[in-house]
């Protein structure tokens, strides 16, 4: 029987590639096939609104058809599923749910046989350090071809360029996640200033005037990057972030992938 991996891709920009590369190195190690469910885990997220990203990157692997995708009656088919897989080694289940955050080194040992869906976020390199040529290669983003984000792309790349992201959380402690600490920017740029003396600094934010407020620089050395707000925008920010040479980074996923992917 034909082995296919089903990643079930949900959360923001910063979430959904951990998702894809956790499943693609699976796929590989096992010569299986990746197809990727990018609807179920957005059709109820009320809250967030958020949408699948990662048709703003490299990726060859096709999308779930609504079979693959347990449709119809989806949710109550993952629900059995899932309560079915719970009864079984972790190496066999069919349906494998991330339990809890920290890297699982049992997913790694799995020898799919026939499909296996996967949840979760996998936030963590272990998932995939052995095929990180590939997921490189993969989550190369498409560059945006407006003329304002070419712009602002070669002006990056005409000097010393340092990329600074700064997030800001609606709530602090909001998923067990803080702001960084008051003093984290005045810390990081200071260290930044004597690899990179004299350096332009981008600032990329959710909220860009609350976060040139971070940042201990005169004006001349700092562009706030503004014009990409929204999650239909973000992988464009993403994008220019990866053109600096140098960055400095906020305790969000979207930062990791900032310096990782280009």
């Amino acid at each position: 029987m034909p082995s296919y991996i089903v990643p079930r891709i949900l959360g923001g920009l910063g979430n959904q590639p951990f998702s894809y590369a956790a499943a693609r190195r699976l796929a590989l190690v096992n010569n299986a096939e990746l197809v990727i469910d990018n609807v179920s885990g957005f059709v109820r997220d009320h809250t967030y609104q958020r949408g699948y990203q990662l048709d703003h990157f490299s990726i060859p692997c096709r999308k779930a058809t609504a079979f693959e995708r347990l449709e119809p009656f989806s949710r109550a088919r993952r629900y059995l599923k899932r309560r079915l897989s719970r009864r079984l080694p972790f190496e066999e289940r069919g349906y494998i749910v991330q339990e809890g955050i920290e890297f699982d080194s049992r997913l790694l040992q799995v020898k799919p046989h026939g499909s296996v869906y996967l949840e979760g976020y996998w936030q963590s390199e272990g998932c995939f350090r052995d095929v990180e040529a590939t997921i490189r290669s993969d989550l190369k983003i498409i560059p945006p071809n407006d003329e304002v984000n070419r712009k602002m792309a070669t002006q990056i790349r005409e000097g010393l360029a340092v990329a600074v992201h700064v997030r800001f959380f609606a709530a602090q402690g909001q998923g067990g996640i803080n702001n960084a600490p008051g003093d984290y920017y005045d810390r990081a740029v200071a260290q930044m200033e004597t690899v990179v003396p004299g350096a332009h600094y981008f600032v990329f934010s959710d909220q860009p005037v609350v976060a040139r407020a971070r940042i201990p620089l005169p004006d001349a050395r700092i562009t706030c990057v503004a014009h990409n707000q929204g999650p239909a925008k973000a992988s464009a920010d993403l994008w220019l972030m990866t053109q600096c040479q140098y960055s400095i980074i906020a305790n969000t996923t979207f930062s990791w992938w900032g310096c990782l992917v280009g």
